[in-house]
């Protein structure tokens, strides 16, 4: 089965969590035990999966990337100005995938799935969400 997550974004940089789609679709799809692959479009976005706890993690995220990344030095600033969001999206990646276990993603009580937008605000992004069933 594979169904389409819409995402909107409202900062340039931000992890939005989208844990509770990406179950929603796994319960949609009747999947008892297998696999959910998570993949987003785009090449200025990436997916993570992360604590769930503590917001400041979140943010850690971001101000690390922003530290490493800095914006406006890469050859590619010069086209459109976001060469950081695209080194971002490649070094964190586009996919991620996780166990279903009795109907349920295989993450930890302290784990949740993340966007990670770096070049927005965006009012869509596309996460392609593929379940897999075990034979």
């Amino acid at each position: 089965m594979r169904e389409i997550i819409s995402v909107s974004t409202s900062s340039r940089e931000e992890l939005v969590d989208i844990t509770v789609q990406v179950q929603e679709a796994v319960a949609r799809s009747g999947v008892k035990d297998g696999l959910v692959v998570l993949y987003v479009q785009g090449a200025t976005a990436a997916l993570m999966i992360q604590e769930n706890w503590d917001e400041s993690v979140q943010t850690d995220v971001v101000n690390l990337l922003r530290k490493l990344i800095p914006r406006g030095v890469w050859l590619h600033d010069q086209q459109d100005g976001n060469g950081d969001s695209h080194l971002k999206a490649g070094l964190v990646g586009p996919s991620e995938s996780i166990p279903i276990i009795g109907s349920r993603l295989g993450l930890s009580q302290w784990q949740n799935v993340f966007l990670c937008e770096f070049d927005g605000p965006r009012s869509e992004r596309v996460v392609v969400c593929t379940v897999i069933e075990d034979r």
